[in-house]
Parts: structure tokens; C-alpha cells; sequence
């Protein structure tokens, strides 16, 4: 492999102080409660307005809100919800007999509540409280609770508290970072404690949940927003440049990669990346400047195979293939958030519209766990039942096996049911010496 373009910066860089800041905010918010919540929101949001959102204000939102923009709104909701539904349908409960007179079977349980998250400052982003509201509903979780940083003045923007109230929002805060984050998972303003935590946010609110996992569940340590495209000599240089820009312009510090096999591909890349940067909004193309200056890299490989094992070990958060031979592309590649095959589909498809969920894992976390989905929201938990009958192998072996481990009071509580249920029989229940 050869590095075309090398990234002099990494996300973890960045993250230096972060934690104090927020495990002190988080532990002032947990102490004072809803009062402390506030005055983070009056300082950091610049919000002094109602902190939940009523549902007169929902409906004065949906007004402002123009029919177009609706529509597509709906659009969006409606894969989204399929996709999820689908997701739903794989998993279910289920009842075996292990052995005769003995039952066991699994349950899947929605949490209680879910704690959504949906980012809003420099960008609206309608398209995160589709993916997480819409996610919790179709997982049957019955309270879910959003939250996301009002704009001074006005309030959280219409397009974001229409797509909230339209995707089930039982209850939406006007409130952003870490104390929105803390609001709900401590119960603040009415809202039972979220079980837990999702969605996208900044460096802060993502250590916040990282901080807070454990008291609460969370979707997964996320950092930020990554992209890696893979491509060969028939792809168009201009579509894999556009595709890199756009995810470029995330922010700063969103590394976006290009592997390829063929030199003047990524010769031409390399070229026009700069160009189309230069054309972007003022403060789309500072993003994108920095995060190609800063963190992209551009890798020259001798084989798909060899592009196939960057990708695995970098294990991007969005993982978009542009190069022949689609179908050997989706059974090679084991490590990405969400994977885009061909040049007909890109990331910002899955960004806003398509269906998968956007909420994914990011700085290499894609290697042990996948993106947001209706699993998120839902615990498998198992259960047993017994005749007494079935119960009487279990006992035996789990007595033998208990003091074999020279746990006693696990084999007594196997003993006392074979001397309950088989009052007239004589077991031996000491296991045989064992060397070592």
C-alpha cells in the first residue's frame, strides 16, 4: 500500500479536557436537578423560554413548516419505519423443550423509556429524529422523550419539532448537550428516568453518554462522523470526490478515506476534492477544509483484496464501494457501520432518506457492534420451567458440578428438590476427585 495523502490528525486528539468539563456538569445537574438544568440551558443554549415543548407550540411548528418539506419528511419517516419494522420481524420469543419436562424459552421486552437525542446546531437535522424516535416506536417502547438545542429566540426549529411530533415524540425538551443529555437520563422535567440513551451529538454530548452508560444503556461510543470509500479504475472520479466532500463537511475533525487501485483515479480525486470544497457554503467548506487537510487519507492498493482488508481494519462508520463485482464486495467486507454498493447509492441516501438507520458506529467501533436499530431498544431475556421429573437430572448433575466447583449452597439448593420431589431414592451427589 502506498499513502497517497496521509491524515497528520486523529479524533482523539481532539478530546483532550472534554471529560472534566462534562463529568462536572453532569454531577451538578445529578445534585441540583432541574434548576441547574436551566441555568446550563439560559448559558449554553441561550434558551430561557419553556423547556417543554407544548403541544401548542407542535402545532404552530407543523404551520411553519412548508407542504414540500413536509412531504419529504413523510418520505423519509415512511422507509425509515419499513426498514425498522422489517428489523422487528427477524427477532421474536420462542419455546424448546431442552429435555423432557423441562421448558425454556426467550422474550424480547422493550425498554421502558428511551432518551432521544436529535443534534441541531450548526445544521437542522430532521433526518436524527426520524432515525431514533422512529426507531424506539417501532421497538414498542412506550414513553420516548427527545431532546435537542433550541435556537435563541426561536425555539427548536420547525422542520425538527414537526418531524419529532410526526415520528411519536411523547415528550420533547427544548434543550441541547450535556444537560439535555442529563435531563433525561436523570427524569428531569416530568419525564420517567430514560433506560436508555441514542442518538448523534457533538464530542460533548457524546462523552456525556459514554459517562452516563452504565446508569443508563446508550447505542455506542460514538466519535466523529467517518466515511471510506473504496473504488477501482471504472469509477467516476467526480461522483467519488463529491461523495468525499459531502461527508467531509460533517465537521473538522470527520475523517473521510479514499482506497483505490488505480493511480490516476486518485490522482483526479486528489485534484477535484479541493475545487468542489472551494465551492460550498462559507461554513460547509471551512468543515470540509479542515477534515481534508487535517484527517482524510488517500491509500493506492495493489488488489481488491488488499482494499478489502484497509477497510476491515479501518472499520469506517460508512463504507461506500464503487468498484466492479458488487456481490464479492458485500460477502468480502466484515467491518463498517453501513455498507453502499455501486455508484447508483451514496452515503447522504442513508444519511436522510433511505431506510438503514444513520445512527452508526464510529472511530473503529464498527469491528465488534453495528449501528442503531429496534435491537437497541429491546432487551432478550430467557426463561425456564420444569416438571419435577425434568427437574431430577438438572439436580443431579448441577449438585455434582456445584461442589466440584466447591460451591456447597448451590448443590443444597439441588439437593433439597431431590429430597423433596424423590423422597424414597438415594443419590450420589458427590463428585468423583478430579486431578488438578
Amino acid at each position: 500500500m502506498i499513502y497517497l495523502k496521509k491524515a497528520v490528525r486523529t479524533a482523539e486528539t481532539d478530546q483532550q479536557g472534554v471529560g472534566e468539563i462534562v463529568a462536572k456538569m453532569l454531577a451538578e445537574i445529578a445534585a441540583g436537578g432541574e434548576d441547574v438544568a436551566r441555568r446550563y440551558a439560559r448559558e449554553l443554549d441561550k434558551w430561557s423560554g419553556d423547556i417543554v415543548v407544548s403541544a401548542a407550540d407542535r402545532v404552530a411548528a407543523a404551520a411553519l413548516v412548508p407542504d414540500r418539506l413536509k412531504a419529504d419528511i413523510q418520505f423519509a419517516h415512511h422507509n425509515v419505519r419499513r426498514f425498522a419494522e422489517a428489523q422487528r420481524a427477524t427477532i421474536g420469543d420462542f419455546t424448546i423443550e431442552i429435555l423432557p419436562g423441562l421448558m425454556a424459552g426467550q422474550k424480547q421486552i422493550p425498554v421502558s423509556a428511551a432518551g432521544c437525542y436529535v443534534p441541531g446546531g450548526r445544521y437542522s437535522h430532521v433526518a436524527s429524529a426520524i432515525m431514533t424516535i422512529t426507531t424506539a416506536k417501532v421497538a414498542g417502547v412506550p414513553h420516548i422523550a427527545a431532546c435537542s438545542p433550541p435556537r435563541p429566540g426561536v425555539g427548536i426549529p420547525p422542520a425538527i419539532l414537526y418531524a419529532m411530533d410526526l415520528c411519536g415524540a411523547d415528550v420533547i425538551l427544548s434543550m441541547g448537550g450535556v444537560q439535555g443529555v442529563a435531563a433525561m437520563a436523570n427524569g428531569l422535567f416530568g419525564l420517567p428516568k430514560a433506560d436508555i440513551l441514542v442518538g448523534p451529538g457533538n464530542q460533548y454530548v457524546a462523552e456525556a453518554k459514554r459517562i452516563l452508560f452504565g446508569q443508563v444503556g446508550i447505542d455506542m461510543f460514538a466519535g466523529p462522523t467517518d466515511s471510506m470509500i473504496l473504488a477501482d479504475g471504472k469509477a467516476d472520479a467526480e461522483m467519488v470526490a463529491a461523495d468525499l466532500v459531502g461527508q467531509a463537511e460533517h465537521g473538522y475533525n470527520s475523517p473521510v478515506w479514499l482506497a483505490c487501485t488505480d493511480r490516476a483515479l486518485a490522482e483526479r480525486v486528489m485534484d477535484l476534492v479541493p475545487r468542489l470544497i472551494a465551492s460550498l457554503p462559507t461554513l460547509n467548506r471551512q468543515s470540509a477544509e479542515a477534515a481534508w487537510e487535517d484527517f482524510a487519507e488517500v491509500i493506492l492498493c495493489d488488489t481488491a483484496e488488499e482494499m478489502a482488508a484497509v477497510a476491515d481494519q479501518v472499520a469506517p462508520e460508512h463504507l461506500h464501494v464503487q468498484a466492479e463485482d458488487l456481490d464479492w464486495w458485500l460477502q468480502r467486507l466484515r467491518s463498517y457501520g453501513s455498507l453502499f454498493l455501486g455508484e447508483e447509492t451514496t452515503v447522504a441516501f442513508g444519511d436522510k432518506t433511505s431506510g438503514p438507520n444513520h445512527v452508526l458506529p464510529t472511530s473503529g467501533a464498527a469491528r465488534y457492534t453495528g449501528g442503531l436499530s429496534v435491537h437497541k431498544f429491546m432487551k432478550t431475556v430467557t426463561w425456564q420451567r420444569a416438571t419435577r421429573d425434568g427437574a431430577r437430572p438438572l439436580a443431579e448433575a448441577t449438585a455434582r458440578i456445584s461442589r466440584l466447583e466447591g460451591m456447597e449452597g448451590h448443590a443444597r439448593s439441588a439437593d433439597i428438590r431431590l429430597a423433596k420431589f424423590f423422597p424414597n431414592e438415594v443419590f450420589d451427589l458427590n463428585q468423583a476427585n478430579v486431578e488438578g
